[in-house]
């Protein structure tokens, strides 16, 4: 399965999810490739900053050629993950074209909502030509003990793309083991953040097998 992370609205935590999801499907044993779509490069950094073996391997692309040359390397691999680009692009364009399953992600803000206009147009003008391509949003960077994230997908179910019950909340965790070239997944493999993230992943994997069943 080839993902997507895409949201044009910077600031939603698009890389940490990339890095997280990554390894939380490594840890179940796939094959799993991540590829660094974004000019700034922050997941190649975070590659960068690590000084043990790699959890997986990690490639930039940040050339709006995706959706041609990505197919030929997933062959290689059960899962890729691509890290999209922060803004509306050929670039954000070749990678939603390039993927099976796109995942938007939202902070629980009204202006993260209306934001989500843009990358909903994107993927609806994709899955024209793309008619097996799926979308999902995913609430992130919750704030720990409010009901705001409930209140985000009502919010966002104006739109025609559904919201998986996995959240993920704001923790400092995340920023400590991305200084590393870590993930949560290790420095606390049984901590609520990784809670989270095992269940994103879950739920991605499930959301993918019923949509392939379809």
């Amino acid at each position: 399965m080839i993902v997507a992370i895409e949201n044009q609205k910077g600031g939603v935590g698009k890389t940490t999810l990339a890095i997280h999801l990554a390894h939380a499907l490594a840890l179940a044993g796939a094959r799993v490739l991540l590829i660094d779509a974004d000019p700034q490069g922050s997941a190649r950094d975070w590659a960068a900053a690590r000084l043990g073996e790699p959890l997986f391997p990690a490639i930039g692309l940040d050339r709006p050629v995706l959706h041609r040359e990505v197919p030929a390397i997933a062959r290689d691999y059960e899962h890729v993950i691509i890290d999209g680009p922060p803004r509306v692009s050929e670039l954000a364009r070749s990678g939603i074209m390039a993927s099976d399953l796109v995942l938007i992600p939202v902070t629980p803000s009204p202006y993260d909502v209306w934001a989500a206009q843009e990358i909903v147009r994107l993927v609806q003008e994709a899955a024209a030509f793309k008619e097996r391509l799926k979308s999902v949003f995913t609430i992130n960077r919750k704030i720990v003990n409010t009901a705001i994230g409930r209140d985000v997908i009502e919010a966002l179910s104006q739109y025609p793309i559904a919201t998986l019950g996995a959240q993920v909340s704001q923790r400092v965790s995340f920023a400590d083991s991305a200084a590393a070239g870590s993930t949560v997944l290790e420095a606390d493999p049984r901590g609520a953040a990784a809670r989270e993230i095992l269940a994103l992943r879950d739920e991605i994997l499930q959301y993918g097998r019923d949509e392939t069943q379809k």
